[in-house]
């Protein structure tokens, strides 16, 4: 058999696995104090770091395995790009779910059957797409709750959607110890 030099890549290898929660978990460790700012649906400024970020994550993570969302199921997203949507990709991924984003650009009958294709578990989304949500959940049968993406003082009085949930109350509820 064939000796082959030592390649001086060989000291570039990572020494563990490349996964989404890895990289939350350095971004917390080496740039916990840097911002991330965005723009809420609410129409004003939201600034947090990177370690409120992770916190919250893995406080989203409890939230959907009380739920029952295991390992290889999907979770799906209807969102902008905002800190909650940010949250949700490392919480759903992380915990080993698959995140299905779904573009709100869609028609709702498009929407609907790329739900019930992927068999989503969740659907979270931003308030300003509850129309849509409202559309396509009749129809949608493998979605077991819909989650707003707000604080309790912006949901709907009244909705057409069985089982809203409040985002905020359903992580200010779980514990932010999950690994």
């Amino acid at each position: 058999m064939p000796q082959y030099p030592e390649s001086p890549l060989m000291g570039q290898m990572m020494s563990q696995p490349l996964l989404i929660s890895n990289i939350i978990r350095h971004a917390d460790r080496y740039y916990g104090k840097s911002e991330i700012v965005s723009r809420r649906v609410e129409g004003d400024i939201h600034r947090y770091t990177y370690t409120d970020c992770h916190k919250r994550a893995r406080q989203l993570a409890n939230a959907l395995a009380a739920l029952g969302v295991k390992m290889g199921q999907r979770g799906a997203t209807i969102a902008w790009n905002g800190y909650r949507h940010l949250e949700a990709y490392y919480a759903i991924s992380g915990s080993g779910a698959v995140l299905h984003t779904i573009n709100p650009r869609l028609f709702p009958e498009q929407i609907a059957y790329m739900v019930n294709h992927a068999e989503d578990q969740y659907l979270l989304f931003d308030m300003n797409f509850l129309p849509i949500i409202e559309a396509i959940a009749p129809h949608c049968s493998t979605v077991k709750g819909y989650v707003m993406l707000c604080g309790r003082e912006h949901m709907p009085a009244a909705s057409k959607v069985d089982n809203l949930l409040c985002y905020e109350e359903l992580i200010g509820a779980s514990s932010d110890d999950y690994a």
